[in-house]
């Protein structure tokens, strides 16, 4: 019999939000986290995005702090990006909706004072990124001695952005007696080191295998042979409304997604968006809000924009690119099938792909049968410079796999061959002439 929140001693204010935002039954990771966190014993929490590991952390802290008290933060939450800060200060938003606890959710980008007005008069849980949690401790707007409870969400994400300086530094300002909480999606080596700086002893709640896919993602790909044709392929799955209700384009590069998006914002019906790190902060928020509340039905963007971004109805995920981090194809699927929902991953591989898509079957410990492509797709040539890539790009792969490979574009051509090449080509030269002045 399967336990429900109340079991799992959630506090009445609390279960109360809950049932306005409709949870309830708890997910896996949460009905083996929280009576780990209520036991008080540090832990690291591996599992897929999408599977409310957020509430699994926040619905135990929430239950320990009960009320108010004094004005230093109980609760610290780091988070890598400022999209993810904005989320996780929501949820906490929600499920205090009949409690005093007190919130603030700060990050970079915006002058730190007015973040210093947030917690000026007093707050009980933090979210935070290391960067202006730095900035506002340095400046003195942020005392950390009362801290009891620090959690590090997307821990695998904060490390590949760099962060582990400032997790460092955050370790030696705050009390050393407290409980850690370490989530992620999966569970590589550094993970593994930076779980055994920060937590010395822990258990370990593992809900998959590192790195697997959501269960309720259906994944799917195509071999596509260019650029073009990869614009052709979604503007034609697009143009279906009813079955790609509500769509994430993912790309691996600023260029690639301004280019996608003025073909799919021209030609396809709805409101699309388009974020990157060259885009304002503000015009970031606003997409993910107004994606979020169904106003927008096509988000493009890069992996690190769309960190943070919770959107239970995401129907369809499609990895324009592949990403330049395996872990992040984990990540990015995990956007669609969130909260118990269904949801497709599209993924398009074109010749230079073939190889990096290899490796993310061999993470995520399955083969992904290609699809055919649609009749009606037009396949259209693949334009010089861009076939120039892929030949390099499957040469430095081939490279990789054997290291004798000299590569097609480095090969030497032998003295004589080439000295003969020449004059063959001189010879068949002058012979053109000669016949000329016969005629």
């Amino acid at each position: 019999m399967k336990k429900t929140f109340e079991e799992l001693k959630v506090a009445k204010s609390i279960l109360k939000s809950l049932n306005d935002i409709g949870f309830v039954e708890p997910t896996p990771i949460q009905l083996r986290a929280i009576p780990k966190i209520n036991s008080g014993v540090n832990i690291v929490g591996v599992a897929q995005t999408g599977t409310g590991k957020t509430a699994a952390y926040l619905l135990p802290l929430l239950t320990k702090l009960r009320k108010p008290v004094g004005k230093d933060p109980r609760v610290v939450i780091i988070v890598p990006t400022r999209e993810l800060s904005i989320q996780v200060g929501q949820d906490v938003a929600e499920l205090t909706a009949y409690s005093d606890i007190r919130h603030a959710a700060v990050f970079g980008g915006i002058g730190w004072t007015r973040h210093a007005t947030l917690i000026e008069e007093g707050i009980d849980i933090l979210v935070a990124t290391p960067g202006r949690m730095w900035d506002m401790y340095q400046s003195g707007a942020l005392r950390l001695t009362k801290v009891k409870y620090l959690v590090i969400d997307e821990a695998d994400r904060m490390l590949d952005l760099g962060f582990m300086p400032q997790l460092r530094q955050l370790q030696e300002i705050i009390p050393p007696k407290r409980q850690n909480l370490l989530f992620s999606a999966t569970f590589s080596e550094t993970i593994e080191t930076l779980a055994k700086e920060f937590l010395d002893h822990y258990d370990k709640i593992e809900i998959a295998p590192s790195a697997t896919p959501v269960e309720l993602v259906t994944q799917i790909a195509y071999k596509v042979p260019n650029y073009r044709t990869k614009l052709n392929l979604i503007h034609h799955m697009l143009n279906d409304e009813e079955t790609f209700t509500r769509v994430v384009v993912f790309v691996k590069t600023k260029e690639h997604a301004d280019g996608v998006f003025k073909v799919i914002d021209r030609k396809t019906e709805g409101e699309t968006r388009l974020i990157h790190s060259n885009k304002a902060q503000n015009s970031r928020i606003n997409a993910i809000q107004d994606f979020k509340s169904g106003n927008v039905r096509i988000l493009i963007t890069t992996d690190v924009s769309a960190r943070g971004m919770d959107v239970s109805k995401v129907s369809h995920v499609i990895n324009f690119d592949l990403p330049s981090d395996y872990d992040d194809y984990i990540h990015r699927i995990g956007r669609t099938a969130r909260a118990g929902n269904k949801g497709d991953a599209i993924t398009l591989i074109d010749p230079s792909d073939e190889w990096h898509w290899k490796k993310i079957e061999e993470m995520i410990r399955e083969d992904i049968v290609l699809q055919d492509l649609p009749d009606e797709i037009e396949l259209l040539d693949t334009e010089f410079g861009e076939n120039q890539n892929q030949l390099r790009e499957i040469d430095r792969q081939r490279k990789i796999d054997d290291p004798t490979y000299q590569g097609a574009f480095h090969q030497k051509k032998r003295r004589g061959a080439s000295k003969r090449s020449f004059d063959d080509k001189f010879s068949r030269t002058k012979e053109r002439q000669k016949r000329k002045k016969r005629r």
